[in-house]
């Protein structure tokens, strides 16, 4: 089987940055998974003894505790920081700018509209900073939302796709006179899902790697269902499936923001031996 790589994909800047702050601090623990990757977090763990806490009661006065790529609530930081403990940021600096904007505008007296996941760790945290603010995933959503301010300011999840907050932003812009609009979704994204929709168009079948949690990787997947049928979300070379690759050729390779190379690198060779 011939296998084509998308020309971007795997893991982006803040998740470089994040693993390699986890490797630099041994005996650690990440506050809550550090990247929606379990096979990346199993390693860390065996190799360099960093733990997984899922919340802060958990943190003794002597941890050192690392914040997740995602950011943490507001006020989960303050009381962490308020222990004795080492608090070590990790989180992606293109989640901190959304964090800051809702802090600002919500101090400027604007009502927050977010545009992601009401229950992902990344929009929990960003919208801890504010005051009045919302989270929608559809522009109709928007219907039923009441505003305690006449401005309004927008951001996004950084990994979601660009034509959809395009449909939040419209609908906003069309009801109401004053609205800030903040392009927070990262370049990476923009990237890993346009060299996505390209290489789909092109192959038989296309594999998609990352964590089932992972909303960067679904969002992926989604690209690449659209110009190929045959498109399939696994995290490892395991869950591929002999019957998937029957009379195909060409196979496209592409990979979630939190997966790393030597997981590729395995799901690539045991396809080409197809």
């Amino acid at each position: 089987m011939q296998v084509k790589l998308a020309s971007s994909y795997g893991f982006c800047f803040g998740v470089k940055r994040a693993i390699k702050i986890a490797q630099e601090h041994k005996n650690s623990a990440t506050m809550g998974p550090l990247i929606h990757n379990q096979k990346e977090i199993s390693r860390l763990k065996d190799d360099f003894n960093v733990g997984l806490y899922n919340s802060i009661d958990e943190a003794k006065s002597d941890d050192t505790v690392i914040i997740r790529t995602h950011g943490i609530p507001k006020g989960d930081l303050e009381k962490l920081k308020a222990q004795d403990t080492k608090v070590i940021n990790a989180t992606c600096p293109f989640v901190t700018t959304p964090q800051q904007i809702v802090k600002k505008m919500s101090a400027d007296g604007y009502s927050i509209v977010i545009f992601g996941d009401e229950e992902h760790p990344e929009v929990k945290g960003v919208k801890s900073y504010g005051d009045d603010v919302h989270v929608v995933l559809k522009a109709q959503e928007l219907d039923t939302l009441k505003f305690k301010y006449n401005k309004l300011a927008t951001v996004a999840q950084t990994t979601k796709q660009k034509e959809k907050y395009l449909e939040i932003v419209n609908n906003l812009i069309l009801r109401y006179k004053e609205v800030r609009v903040f392009n927070t979704i990262c370049d990476a994204t923009f990237e890993n899902q346009a060299a996505t929709r390209e290489l789909s168009d092109q192959v038989d079948i296309m594999i998609v790697i990352g964590g089932k949690n992972s909303s960067n990787t679904k969002q992926l997947f989604n690209i690449a269902k659209k110009n190929c049928n045959d498109s399939y979300l696994i995290e490892d070379e395991t869950e591929l499936d002999d019957l998937w690759f029957k009379d195909k050729k060409l196979c496209g390779v592409t990979a979630g923001a939190s997966t790393p190379d030597w997981i590729i690198q395995k799901v690539v060779d045991a396809i080409e031996l197809y």
